[in-house]
């Protein structure tokens, strides 16, 4: 009878441990969507945590380094929320006004890898990784659409 309390207590020891393990973990991987404006906001301790940010590529920004290799270009802020996108006309209405507005928040990516093919101008990116002490979006991954290029492969419909 004597050993019956000390399984329990065992158990839940490991229990704890367990949930322990999976919550430390989850908060390390733990990636945050943010706007561009909404980062550059940060203070600086949060800054520190990895985040994810969308914007439309600013084109004639575009810096290629392929001594190192480094992407240096900027984003433009675009609505994070996808009924105002559709509000707005769509992806490619959206970043397509981006681009074009001066007073938009824009942000400096700098990406220490090789150049990605979709990368130009409004092109819509989706970039992981952190802020850095210099203002700078330091990206771990960068993707992109191009939301230009699917627009013509619709098909047309046709009436029976």
């Amino acid at each position: 009878m004597r050993a019956k309390p000390n399984f329990i207590i065992a158990g839940l020891l490991i229990l704890a441990a367990v949930f322990y393990l999976m919550v430390s973990s989850t908060q390390d991987a733990a990636h945050y969507f943010l706007t561009v404006g909404e980062v550059l906001a940060l203070d600086e301790a949060t800054s520190q945590r990895p985040v994810t940010v969308s914007g439309a590529v600013l084109g004639e920004s575009i810096t290629y380094d392929s001594s190192r290799p480094r992407v240096t270009f900027t984003v433009v802020q675009v609505p994070g929320d996808p009924q105002e996108v559709e509000a707005q006309g769509g992806i490619a209405q959206v970043l397509h006004a981006a681009v074009q507005d001066p007073e938009a928040p824009r942000l400096v990516v700098v990406y220490d890898d090789v150049k990605p093919d979709m990368l130009r101008h409004e092109a819509q990116a989706i970039i992981r990784g952190h802020l850095g002490a210099d203002g700078r979006f330091y990206a771990d991954e960068v993707l992109l659409k191009c939301p230009s290029r699917y627009e013509e492969a619709l098909p047309e419909q046709t009436e029976d």
